[in-house]
């Protein structure tokens, strides 16, 4: 009886204090006495690898059947029921006139969601992102319609006659339009959160080791009085995940800033950051504030040090591996640790309900590189897997091996088509590949 006369809330209802509104996980009481639950809405994240992976580490060698995970890929072991390595596709825009190393970076992240090869000159021109077009989809009733996150500052230099515009930006609203990414985690919390307050009031309130939730706490307890139990815990979970994130930003500014005076808010640690920067993105599906979201783990060129990983060395230099098997080894370690990354994206979206399921179960997480052999600037085979369920429509636990040469933009026309995008073609697509179910 109690489930009849329960009070319902709006699935867009916030709460708001001073300058901040904090947007709702889904709850029970969100859904009316005696109605169907909420339709599921599927969510998009794209992560970028630069630079390629080992090739003979990360591709599965059976075909059918269970999938057996490669070396690279273990960390993915317990979502393999989750999870497609797709072998066999290529990203022909990324190939240019211009091949030189820094070019075919270059053109490598900038074709990776938009198919489209850049058109040289000072004003950068490519294409319409998939993210982009799946977000006038989803992201119409979110209060962002799309979230662009990153680890690493913009590039200045790009190669000959190449804006930097197709380096720094992965996402593209408009083919002239490039989407900055945000790497300072505080920025993009104040950002799922509304935080209007100036500048000199969030800094009195963090010396004070105040918390925005505070002004957010009568509320907070008003509402807690009219839940049921199970949205009561709903909702004190997720406040203190909110709490959580912000302390351990405001740790991180607490560290002197490059010049050695000013705080920074980016961590120095890699680690660190780009868990933070995962656990926004996992907090911002919470609470629906964007169901699409792009990060690239670094920059083409990167000259990133990934100590964690056990491996000494920048990250690009150790992708030119000249074609030795022990240096082939050694990158093979640093493309396990960054698959580790998304081990640890997918852990927290499994243990995150959402409706009657959890976010994995709504996901589609792509995850790959515009880049085969890091040796040779290559553009396929690719290293690209797909996570999540989609909401019921993405099968897992396959390797899938597309015709040789099959373009990227293939998968992605067919990922448009589950996430509900009714489009005939996609870049240089030739026809949806076959995932779904």
């Amino acid at each position: 009886m109690h489930f009849i006369t329960r009070k319902h809330l709006s699935r867009r209802t916030v709460l708001r204090g001073a300058g901040a509104v904090l947007a709702l996980p889904l709850l029970e009481s969100m859904t009316p006495a005696m109605a169907a639950p909420p339709a599921a809405h599927p969510r998009l994240a794209a992560i970028y690898v630069p630079h390629g992976v080992t090739m003979r580490k990360w591709t599965p060698t059976q075909v059918g059947g269970e999938l057996q995970l490669s070396e690279i890929l273990q960390p993915l072991e317990k979502h393999k029921a989750r999870l497609n390595v797709i072998s066999g596709l290529d990203l022909p825009a990324a190939y240019g006139n211009d091949a030189s190393a820094e070019a075919n970076h270059t053109r490598s992240s900038a074709c990776f969601l938009s198919g489209a090869a850049p058109v040289l000159g000072s004003r950068a021109q490519l294409g319409m992102t998939v993210d982009q077009i799946v977000a006038r989809q989803l992201g119409q009733d979110t209060p962002l319609p799309s979230l662009e996150l990153g680890i690493e500052g913009p590039a200045m230099t790009c190669g000959t006659n190449l804006s930097c515009a197709y380096r720094n930006s992965i996402a593209w609203l408009t083919p002239t339009t490039p989407l900055p990414a945000e790497v300072n985690p505080q920025v993009v919390f104040e950002r799922l959160f509304g935080d209007g307050a100036t500048e000199a009031e969030r800094n009195a309130r963090r010396a004070q080791s105040r918390s925005m939730l505070d002004t957010f706490r009568t509320e907070i307890t008003s509402l807690q009085k009219t839940l049921p139990a199970s949205d009561r815990d709903r909702l004190g979970a997720y406040v203190e995940d909110v709490r959580e994130i912000e302390r351990r930003i405001t740790n991180a500014s607490a560290r002197p800033g490059p010049d050695g005076n000013a705080p920074s808010t980016v961590p120095a640690d890699f680690d660190q950051h780009v868990k933070l920067q995962l656990d926004l993105l996992v907090l911002a599906w919470r609470a629906d504030v964007t169901r699409v979201v792009t990060l690239p783990l670094a920059q083409e060129t990167s000259n990133a040090a990934y100590p964690a990983s056990g491996v000494q060395g920048a990250f690009h230099a150790l992708s030119h591996h000249s074609n030795i098997e022990a240096n082939k080894d050694r990158f093979a370690i640093v493309n396990r640790y960054h698959v580790g990354v998304l081990a640890y994206l997918l852990d927290k979206l499994a243990a995150t309900p959402d409706g009657d399921g959890n976010l994995l179960d709504r996901a589609m997480v792509l995850y790959g590189s515009g880049i085969s052999d890091g040796n040779l600037h290559d553009h396929g085979p690719l290293p690209i897997l797909l996570a999540g369920g989609a909401c019921g429509k993405l099968p897992g636990n396959r390797h899938i091996v597309a015709p040789a040469k099959t373009p990227l933009a293939n998968l992605q026309l067919a990922m448009l088509h589950l996430l509900g995008v009714d489009t005939p073609r996609f870049a240089d697509s030739t026809g949806a590949l076959a995932i779904g179910a």
